[in-house]
């Protein structure tokens, strides 16, 4: 390499990284009263074609004049021109995107992070575990073992959330449900009269469901306290710490590890994660 071209490859990868890419939202779908799931598609043609993500990684969306938040992707990359992404109304980004229409255009940086060991689980059982809005960046890596459904062994779903009127993507779920090679389990903390599914916890649900420990690979996102009795659970059952993955998503912020906002112990979860196996989670303070 001559003088002079590391700095122009360095300046080339940080464009990439800081500089959004203009993109159009394609279309508004309503999954609750507080979430709505956009498709989003890049304009420049280039791009929209080259695009590739794993299942686990988000992007950085910027809402012009209003700021930029970070979102995980609830799209596969098994089915590529699109992406989605599934935004609650918490905040000044998240309230603007929902007051947003079809046509309207934002700003994409990404993908950051590192995903789910999709690779890795090949031949393998899948054990898929969402808490509420921990469902969203899991659907991507659900879609994606569904399109290449005979490379995997078993795939079992457990879903919690705190009532039926915040169950995400219900549509996907009745298909789930409808499929005689994926198991899904779905319970609510706070039932009502419509309701006549399981009552519980997700953790809950794990007595009902078999596991092959060496065979099994589980994948956990939701709120972080889930995660420590799920785990124990996992753990208990004899599934390898090396084989048991979770997602720290909730705590995404910059995306590049500038601002430290996402710090656990030593680690930046935008650059290390934010999957991570438990093996990696044992080491990091506070982490769970």
């Amino acid at each position: 390499m001559k003088r002079g071209e590391e700095g122009k490859t360095l300046c080339s990868k940080m464009n990439s990284l800081y500089l959004p890419e203009l993109a159009v939202i394609n279309s508004v779908v309503g999954l609750t009263e507080n979430e709505k799931l956009l498709e989003l598609r890049f304009q420049n043609r280039r791009i929209h074609d080259g695009f590739r993500f794993q299942p686990g990684q988000f992007m950085m969306i910027s809402v012009f004049g209003v700021g930029e938040a970070p979102f995980s992707i609830s799209s596969s990359p098994s089915r590529p021109g699109y992406l989605e992404f599934c935004i609650r109304n918490c905040g000044n980004v998240t309230g603007a995107l929902h007051r947003m229409e079809v046509g309207d255009m934002v700003g994409l940086r990404g993908p950051f992070g590192n995903g789910f060991p999709f690779e890795e689980m090949r031949g393998k059982d899948v054990l898929v575990i969402a808490g509420g809005l921990g469902l969203a960046p899991l659907r991507s890596l659900i879609v994606n073992i569904h399109d290449e459904r005979s490379d995997f062994g078993r795939l079992t779903i457990l879903y919690g959330a705190k009532s039926s009127q915040e169950l995400l993507f219900t549509n996907s779920l009745n298909y789930w449900q409808r499929r005689e090679d994926i198991e899904l389990l779905v319970t609510v903390d706070e039932p009502d009269e419509k309701w006549c599914g399981r009552v519980g916890l997700v953790t809950a649900l794990l007595s009902e469901v078999e596991v092959e420990p060496d065979q099994t690979y589980a994948i956990l996102c939701g709120p972080t306290v889930m995660y420590r009795f799920v785990v124990q659970e996992l753990l208990d059952r004899l599934v390898p710490k090396g084989q048991i993955f979770v997602s720290f998503e909730r705590r995404m912020n910059c995306g590049v590890g500038k601002c430290g906002h996402c710090g656990i112990g030593y680690k930046y979860t935008c650059i290390d994660g934010p999957v991570f196996n438990y093996w990696q989670v044992m080491n990091l303070q506070e982490a769970i």
